[in-house]
Formats: structure tokens, sequence, C-alpha cells
């Protein structure tokens, strides 16, 4: 149903402070004047606003637990959702981390009708967007609203592309589709000249939709800015969403709805495959086992009901587990050069490493993706990353993406929505595990997404694992044009990188390793994850374990080393290299493909707030891998760190 011409905002004003006795007395019926001076929270992820046990939920009970993650333990189940709220309002990059639409979603039935912040993350504002939550970088709004002026729909729309702007006047993006696919709502045409583009520019004007009834498709240039819909060629869900989108697909599309084109459709059980193993008593009591399992339950389903290709659960001899995480899958099996692929994940952009356009949608995207086959995308700009140069000996791409996030221009925002290409003679240099690295963490920047330009590495990788033609790979490559236009430049001499951290709290919160202060002594230390559980990964962790094995040493006493492999395939590959014998005979724990602890759902969680673990996984924000505090830092670190007993360097083993 279309907006009214002006809104009003008749509930309360919850200021997410950083004082936590400010916020619980807003919480038990104490309204706050509008303070400017007064500092907010900063980088509330979506882990924060609904945690991922929250997520289990996927309909109206989720807001019930709006904003129970949030840091300092001071919102509890209902809080928000009795406490009539119509306004939040809180400090910088709101909504960064995954792409669950659970979280935008939470606050919107909870009662809040928007959302203001310093800079609102893409992902999160194309989600508020989507279900009709509103969303302001304006603080001059909180004084106008407190005084129950009616502001008028423009304040909202105002700076947004002219399709984003209908869905927000439409109130979401199925009022939009319907109008759209009833010929009632057109996009604007493309009109931009022919210019020099970007590698990102140039593979989006491929798929741009030119005319969706009579499939048309592509146009001759793009600029940052233009608003258009692009064609997906692969569309993929995990067990935490498929449901969510399931239920809104029937209920946009009906319930004989089919998917258009399931050939290029996936479905993966990746996320919760060792949740049993973690789960606290308190959740299993409140019936949260059977709330997860039955996620997966539903999206089989919907799997064999549509005809979607489901990567599912395995037995081997290392136990159960997945076939593969999402994105390690698309890699090894799926996405292609020059494609567009769209999955309910924000790491999607991992697969930028083979030169394809990836991103992370949330559920409605999806659901009405599967229905048209495209995504609704603004035309970002690009920041260009030159790497020169070589890595030394003990540096990986992880230390290359933690000192990039550590830098002022992704501190403060200003990568939020865009593209990070990377380029040089350096990125040329590394594996493709390696640029899937840099790829994978470029959203942790509040990226749109990272691409590398595919070369002959991407050829023979693709004609050796799926046994593709070569030529047939070589002809799909997109180059960027030369005298193409970016926002930013970094240039990074990689030789001069060393090994890397991340504080507790962030990714951005990179420091060098030697500039920690005093001794950080571990728990736990994991190794996995999508970013942490490639080939290259389990090369970096035997190369530091078998030297410790030589020696005679093992994992430190009263500290776990778990390594979780990305996909049957790269468990196989340490198998055959020999080095599951090494990490056993080093004491690690061997965990079969999952998510598991990056989203505090399998082996490797911390259990207490006073557990210290360093964790190869992409983003540490409070909570996400269990109550205790979380250094992110590269494969090699962990493995020396885990023997070590406390963060180091490869050299001290």
């Amino acid at each position: 149903m279309a907006r009214e011409d002006s809104v009003r905002f008749p509930g309360r004003t919850l200021f997410l402070t950083e004082d936590p006795a400010l916020l619980t007395q807003q919480l038990a019926g104490a309204d706050l004047a509008w303070d400017p001076e007064r500092p907010l929270i900063d980088n509330i992820s979506t882990d924060e606003i609904t945690p991922g046990w929250v997520c289990y939920y996927y309909d109206e009970t989720l807001a019930e637990y709006c904003l129970v993650g949030l840091r300092g333990n001071a919102v509890q189940r209902n809080d928000v959702k009795s406490g009539g709220f119509s306004v939040i309002v809180s400090g910088r990059s709101k909504g960064c981390g995954s792409s669950r639409e659970t979280a935008p979603y939470s606050e919107l039935k909870s009662g809040v009708q928007l959302v203001i912040a310093r800079n609102i993350e893409k992902i999160y504002s194309q989600n508020a967007q989507n279900i009709g939550l509103l969303t302001s970088t304006d603080f001059g709004l909180v004084e106008r609203i407190a005084r129950g002026e009616a502001i008028p729909l423009e304040e909202f729309t105002r700076g947004l592309d002219p399709i984003s702007a209908d869905i927000v006047r439409g109130g979401g993006l199925f009022e939009y589709s319907k109008l759209r696919m009833a010929g009632e709502r057109t996009p604007p045409a493309i009109t931009t000249a022919a210019r020099p583009m970007t590698l990102t520019e140039k593979i989006l004007a491929a798929h741009a939709v030119v005319d969706l009834k009579n499939d048309r498709v592509g146009v001759p240039a793009l600029a940052p800015g233009d608003a258009l819909f692009v064609r997906a060629d692969v569309r993929f869900s995990h067990e935490y969403v498929t449901p969510m989108a399931d239920a809104l697909f029937r209920g946009a599309f009906g319930d004989g709805a089919r998917v258009t084109d399931p050939a290029s459709v996936y479905t993966f059980r990746d996320h919760l495959t060792f949740l049993d193993d973690v789960m606290s008593e308190a959740h299993k009591k409140m019936g949260l086992r059977e709330v997860a399992h039955r996620l997966a339950v539903v999206q089989e389903d919907f799997s064999k009901t549509q005809g979607v290709k489901h990567y599912g659960e395995v037995l081997n001899k290392v136990g159960r587990g997945s076939q593969a995480i999402c994105h390690n899958a698309v890699i090894e099996d799926i996405a292609l050069p020059g494609q567009v692929v769209t999955g309910t994940d924000s790491h999607t952009c991992m697969a930028g490493a083979l030169g394809c356009f990836a991103f992370g949608v949330g559920s409605t995207d999806m659901a009405n993706a599967w229905f048209t086959r495209d995504v609704r995308v603004r035309v970002p700009e690009s920041v260009l990353v030159q790497l020169t140069g070589s890595l030394r000996p003990g540096v990986s791409a992880k230390d290359v993406m933690l000192h990039l996030l550590s830098q002022e221009y992704f501190k403060d925002g200003r990568g939020i929505g865009k593209v990070l290409e990377f380029a040089g003679p350096g990125t040329r240099s590394l594996g493709l595990d390696e640029r899937a690295t840099l790829t994978n963490m470029s959203v942790e920047a509040g990226g749109f997404t990272g691409i590398i330009e595919a070369d002959e590495l991407v050829v023979d990788y693709l004609a050796q694992k799926r046994g593709l033609d070569p030529d047939a790979v070589r002809a799909r490559i997109v180059r960027a044009d030369e005298g193409a236009v970016y926002a930013h430049r970094f240039d990074v001499d990689l030789g001069a990188l060393g090994a890397m951290v991340a504080t507790p709290g962030d990714p951005r919160n990179g420091i060098a390793l030697s500039a920690l202060p005093g001794e950080v002594k571990i728990d736990v230390a994991y190794g996995g994850s999508c970013t942490g559980g490639k080939k290259a990964d389990m090369d970096m962790y035997a190369s530091v374990l078998s030297r410790a094995v030589a020696q005679g040493r093992r994992v430190a006493p009263g500290v776990r080393l778990f390594i979780q492999f990305g996909s049957q395939d790269i468990r196989e590959y340490a198998e055959a290299k020999g080095y599951i014998e090494v990490f056993q005979r080093a004491g690690a724990e061997l965990i079969n493909p999952s998510c598991g602890a990056c989203i505090k759902a399998g082996p490797g969680v911390s259990e207490r707030a006073d557990e210290v673990t360093v964790s190869a996984i992409n983003r540490n924000f409070p909570g996400r891998s269990g109550p205790g505090k979380v250094y992110l830092a590269s494969p090699y670190v962990i493995a020396a760190s885990a023997i070590a007993g406390r963060i180091v360097g490869p050299d001290a083993v």
C-alpha cells in the first residue's frame, strides 16, 4: 500500500546511547531529550539487532527479540516491542555485518517506523527499504518529530535513486514489483553516454534489464548513480534465510508460484549443521532446537518442490557435516567470470575473486529475484586498491585486509556501498584462495562487494576444477577500461606489510601484531570459515604446525585449536597433502565444513565472557562468536598462537 505524502511518528524515540544506564532508563519508561553531544553507539551490527539464535524465527516473533544482542546486555526480550518506540537513533555504521533481513524486520514489527544514524550500511538500508522501514541520516529530524511534526515523505526519498524512491513511496519491494510486472511502474531508462568503465560498471551494463517482459538485457554504458535491475546468473540462499524468503515468495506471488529458471538457483545447508553441539540449555528449554531444525526441513522441501540444486549434509571419516560452505562451493562449482552472482549472505562477495560481480541481499530481494531473475542495483562507485610487491613469509591476504580496514576511509564510513577493485602486480602474485580473502572481506569495509579481474590463473583453475574449455573461460573475462574513474585509490606495497590483528569488537580495529599491548593469552584458536578454511589456509596452518610437531610441541595446555574445512574438496585436499595427520598430532580438533563458530553455531565458540579467542573468521562484532573477546588474525597467527598459548606470529614457533 502506497504511503501518505507525510508521516507522523507518534511513539517514543529510543536513543542507543553509549551510557548503558541511560539506555536502561529509556527502556524502563523514561524519555530523553535530544542532546547532540551525547555519545551514541557506533557500528551496531545486525548480529546485535538479531543475534544468530533469534534468526531461527522468521515471522513476527522476531519483534520480541529486537536488539537483545546489543553490547552491554541492557536490552531484554520485549523491551523494544513493549516500549512504544517509533524511532531508533544511533551513531555511525548502523546495520554493519551480516545481510540478515531479520534485523530491520524485528525493528519494524516491534513498532519502529524510522531508524536514524550517522550513516547506514548498504545491505541493511536496502533491506529496510524493501520491507517499509524508513531510514535517515538527518539528525535534524529528531527535534521535529519530538514536536509532533508530520514529516514529508520526500525527506526519506531525497538522495535516493528513482527505483529506491519508488519503493519507499510504495511501502516496499513487493508492492513495487507487482506494479512493475503489470507495466504500471517502469525503471528509468539508462541514458548514460559511452564512457570508460570500471570492471563493475562493465559487468552491470551487460546485465542491465532493459525490458522485463521481452527479456531484453544490456546497455552500452553505465555510471555511478544509475538505477536499474540487473539479471542475476546465480541466486543462492542458506538455511537461515531460505524459509523466510520462501514464505515471502509465496505470500507475494501465491502458493503455487514457481521459481523462474531453477537451474540457476542453489540452496545450502551450511550454517547450522553443528548447532546441537553448542546450543545452550537455556535455548533448548526455549524450544530453539526444534525451531532451528525446522529451518533445514523447510529449505529441503522448498528445494525439492522448486527443483533447485541443494547442497546438504554428509557423513564421512571426520564425522557429519555440510557438503560445503556456500561461498566456497560457489567458487569451486558455480560462478564464472563476468557473471552477476547474488546470495543471501553478505560474504557472497567472495566470488568476486573469479572476476564476477557478487553481492549479498536480504530475504525480500531473493524472494523477488526467484520470480523475476533480477535484482535492483544503484551503480556503485569503485575504490581502486593497487597492490604491488610480494608478501613476506608468514604474511597473508588476511593481513592485507586488516591493514586496509584499519584506514580512516573505511572506519569513518566512506567505504559504505563502494566496490573494492583489487588490481596491480601484487594482486596477480596472489593465488586464487588469497584473492578470495580480499574479496570476501570487502564487505567488512562497508563495501558493496570486492572484485578482481580474472586472468590465466582463473582460467587454469576453472579448466582443471570443472573441466571447462579454457578459451570459453577466457571469452568471459571482463576488463576495466583505460581511463575508468575511481572514487578513491589505495596503493599498498605488500612487501612492507607484517602480521596484523584486529582487536575485539570490529574488523576495522586492525593493528600491527607487534603493537599488541602486553601478552594476550588465549583460550581458543579457531581456523575455519569461508575466509579461513580454504586450501591455501590449510597450507598455512600446516606450515606452522608441522614445525611445532617436529619440535615435539603441541597445542598449549588450556587452549583448544579447531581447524574446520570450507568444503569437502578442501578436506580431501588436506588429507591428500598429509595435513590431517599433522593437525591431529599437534592436538587440533578437526571439523567438517560449516559456518559454525563464525556465527556462534558450532565448535570453536567461546563459552564465557572472560574467554579470549584468536580467530581466522572475517568479523568479530560483539557476541558473534560467543560472549568472549575475539581477535582476528591470519591462519599463520592462529596456528602459532595455539602452540604458544598467547597471540604470537609464526616466527615464534
